[in-house]
């Protein structure tokens, strides 16, 4: 494939775990990928050179500031010359960091990472967002977005309240553009992962609540990065258009509801 006729996606948060895997499943399946990063470069080029194919791209820049993203959505397409799958991945995820239980934090910690949260992990996906949709709308080709959200949207995280409720925004962004945006041929849909292996939770995974993790699926397992990026890949096909809307969980039945 040439420049013209290659599809381009442009992953968010693509320097580790479900990003890192999402990149590479569109790149084994011929797409040219923007794999965008916040702060960890070197993870990101990692990424990137693990990519098969040729023609794929780095991009830098903070979600929550809305200027950058912008600018990293006109970057990707600038490098791609078209980005038809656009896959909201980035977040300020629940950390020992991000912890802000409220019977526990103070109110300027509180509201910082509330503030946080929401310019990440909502807003930011919303802003790239319209950038990648009235790309597609301008060149009047079909296309996809896919937001990653999570079962703590339907389930609560009482320790991490800003990103369950920022996941539970961002889904139901996602509903909303999914009727805005199918006159033009756009599909939007979301995940709703459960727990997941990625370099982040290797800590808790070898700990003594390794076996309680492992025991919420009855499949005695936890969900990979792998699991997550193969629903994606499905939810941005053509062959999926008709899902437009719709937010798949993908818990190995830990959460059904």
């Amino acid at each position: 494939m040439n420049r013209d006729t290659a599809h381009g996606v442009l992953v968010t948060g693509g320097s580790r775990g479900i990003g890192r895997a999402t990149a590479r499943a569109f790149a084994d399946r011929g797409y040219r990928v923007a794999v965008h990063y916040a702060s960890r470069r070197e993870d990101a080029e990692t990424t990137l050179r693990e990519l098969p194919g040729s023609g794929h791209v780095c991009l830098a820049g903070d979600l929550g500031d809305p200027a950058a993203a912008r600018r990293i959505a006109d970057e990707a397409v600038a490098a791609l010359g078209r980005v038809d799958v656009l896959v909201n991945n980035a977040a300020q995820a629940p950390t020992e960091q991000t912890r802000h239980a409220i019977a526990e934090v103070g109110y300027d910690r509180w509201v910082e990472v509330w503030r946080r949260t929401v310019e990440v992990n909502l807003l930011g996906a919303a802003n790239v967002t319209w950038a990648v949709a009235r790309h597609l709308i301008g060149q009047g080709r079909p296309g996809s977005v896919v937001n990653v959200g999570s079962r703590g949207a339907f389930r609560g995280e009482p320790e991490h309240p800003a990103y369950g409720a920022s996941k539970a925004a961002l889904q139901a962004f996602g509903q909303s553009m999914a009727i805005a945006l199918a006159p033009h041929g756009i599909s939007v849909t979301s995940v709703a992962p459960g727990f997941v292996a990625t370099e982040r939770q290797e800590t808790a995974l070898a700990g003594p609540h390794g076996d309680r993790l492992r025991e919420q699926s009855p499949f005695g397992r936890v969900g990979t990065a792998e699991d997550v990026a193969a629903a994606i890949v499905h939810l941005a096909s053509p062959e999926a258009a008709w899902s437009s809307g719709a937010v798949l969980d993908v818990n190995g039945a830990s959460y059904l509801r």
